[in-house]
């Protein structure tokens, strides 16, 4: 990207992981919380890195950023998470310049999402981008990067049905309870964690399971509260846990801690329990499983499950495509624009230079000059010419550098200044 004026790092670069071959065990290392991912973005503004975005949710982490090498935004990762370069190495991914851009639209228009046609990672990407841009790390192209990626996302909403019906993890976890228990509305069911997933997973379960002996635990208690209002249910203390866990049927975890919040000696129920753990990292302990009449399962499973809803989303694959193109195609023409914008810019302020010095002359050598003509006249000429260069520029991408070359020696423009 480096001829593009856009950053003083040489290439942009995406690297990350994802559901796709890190398992939820490994996508937990990389995992990034609030405050580390604000030590990250300060860190690389310290190295003198000018635009760099980070994602980290519960189905992938990613940096998108300027870099002279990728391992510079692989080292900022590792030393901010658990994750070590090895196995990052193992089950990574880096795409380059055009690539990571393409690779940006997939995942923010949901075609990269676990659960196809999930736009929850487009409000997380926004978030992304002003926490940036408040580290002021967020430079033009990711301002208009993340516009564009918006666009598609909201047309791919509005004009496709690939984010019809509702599969969403939380849904996911609704529908596992549905499939598995006759009467769904008769089980007691104790939802640990009240965030987004955990609000979601709520408003789920009432309006499909019917169930209304739901429990709500969160460690800041107001905010369970505030749920619970909303749909007549009960909340408990964080310190009645154990024993509301003991009432359960199904434990539904939605915590964001970075560590097990439910291990083994928490758990002393005579019946059977159910746990559904829809965290990144994993809070439930993988040893609770050795508990007679225990089930676990993880968020992966969950969004492995098909239905007819997921099938229809597929079927707009080739339409939300066509669009991805189309928008993306402006971004990249906008981004070639920005190849010649320095010179462009150096020849209207040599024509400028020209105008005002053959103006000043005329003034001298004309009685009753009109300035203000000379002026309207001249301005209007330099912008037709600006206009013919800038559109042959646009025109012909595969000889533009030839042409900004020869623009600068014909006019003696001064070389543009790299970033």
């Amino acid at each position: 990207m480096e001829d593009y004026n856009i950053s003083r790092g040489k290439h942009f670069y995406t690297i990350g992981l994802s559901y796709k071959k890190a398992d939820a065990e490994i996508r937990g290392h990389f995992s990034l919380s609030d405050e580390a991912k604000q030590n990250l973005l300060k860190q690389a503004k310290d190295e003198g890195i000018d635009g760099l975005i980070v994602t980290s949710t519960c189905n992938r982490t990613e940096i998108y950023g300027f870099a002279q090498h990728p391992f510079q935004l692989i080292k900022l990762l590792c030393e901010h998470t658990h994750g070590t370069v090895e196995e990052f190495e193992k089950v990574a991914y880096v795409y380059k310049n055009k690539e990571a851009i393409s690779h940006m639209f997939r995942v923010g228009t949901g075609l990269d999402s676990q659960i196809l046609g999930d736009f929850e990672i487009i409000s997380q990407l926004k978030i992304a981008f002003v926490q940036s841009r408040e580290a002021g790390v967020a430079n033009a192209f990711f301002e208009r990067l993340i516009n564009a990626v918006i666009q598609a996302s909201k047309r791919i909403k509005n004009e496709t049905q690939i984010s019809s019906g509702a599969t969403s993890v939380s849904f996911a976890s609704v529908q596992y309870i549905l499939n598995n228990f006759e009467k769904p509305a008769e089980q007691n069911i104790l939802l640990f964690g009240t965030g987004k997933i955990g609000r979601n997973t709520c408003e789920n379960l009432v309006k499909h399971t019917k169930n209304h002996h739901i429990t709500l635990i969160n460690r800041t208690k107001d905010r369970a509260e505030k749920i619970a209002g909303k749909f007549d249910l009960s909340v408990k203390d964080y310190a009645d846990l154990q024993a509301e866990i003991r009432q359960a049927d199904i434990l539904i975890v939605a915590t964001g801690a970075q560590h097990p919040t439910i291990t083994k000696d928490l758990i002393y129920n005579k019946k059977e329990l159910l746990i559904l753990d829809l965290s990144i990292p994993k809070n439930v302990a993988d040893d609770v499983q050795e508990l007679e009449g225990v089930k676990l399962i993880h968020l992966d499973h969950l969004s492995q499950m098909t239905d007819e809803t997921l099938e229809r989303r597929r079927e707009s694959i080739p339409q939300a495509k066509a669009i991805i193109a189309e928008i993306e195609g402006e971004f990249n023409q906008w981004l070639e624009t920005r190849k010649f914008a320095p010179t462009i810019k150096a020849l209207k302020k040599k024509f400028k230079a020209m105008k005002d010095a053959e103006i000043d002359f005329q003034r001298r050598k004309i009685t009753g000059f009109n300035d203000q003509q000379a002026e309207i006249i001249s301005d209007r000429i330099i912008q037709k010419i600006m206009n013919h260069f800038a559109n042959h520029l646009k025109g012909d991408s595969n000889t533009t550098d030839e042409s900004l070359e020869l623009i600068q020696k014909m006019f003696q423009l001064e070389e543009p200044v790299r970033k």
